[in-house]
């Protein structure tokens, strides 16, 4: 389950403000339904991939015995 902040709050700072697992998050949740987004959502969606790859992408550079390598949004 996610906690943290929604999209009403998130919606009112720049995209390189949100936190990783915020994109992570969301941009999972839009994944599950673009073909149903209209094209305000598909523009979000499209800045939310943009932020990630100026961030250099989601992955985690290396695991340790309390972390995986990917971001955990839960």
């Amino acid at each position: 389950m996610y906690v943290g902040r929604d999209m009403t709050e998130l919606s009112m700072i720049p995209k390189s403000e949100w936190k990783d697992s915020e994109l992570a998050f969301f941009h999972h949740s839009f994944q599950q339904i673009i073909h149903y987004l209209n094209s305000e959502g598909q523009t979000l969606h499209r800045e939310i991939i943009e932020e990630i790859e100026a961030r250099g992408g989601l992955k985690r550079n290396e695991a340790d015995y309390t972390h995986g390598t990917r971001i955990s949004f839960d």
